[in-house]
């Protein structure tokens, strides 16, 4: 099943805000400056996102 782009904005953005507020990341973070949302990116890259969407 793919995912709309408007599902993977929403499943970036939580996660995101996720690592924000001190999740953990998933996958490995190279030292410097990098945003939450790109390793939100990274991770649904990885398809490591603990999110599923309901239909």
């Amino acid at each position: 099943m793919d995912l709309t782009k408007y599902e993977i904005a929403r499943i970036i953005g939580a996660r995101a805000l996720q690592l924000s507020m001190g999740a953990p990341p998933l996958v490995k973070v190279i030292a410097g400056k990098i945003s939450f949302i790109q390793i939100a990116e990274n991770e649904m890259d990885a398809g490591t996102i603990p999110l599923v969407v309901v239909r």
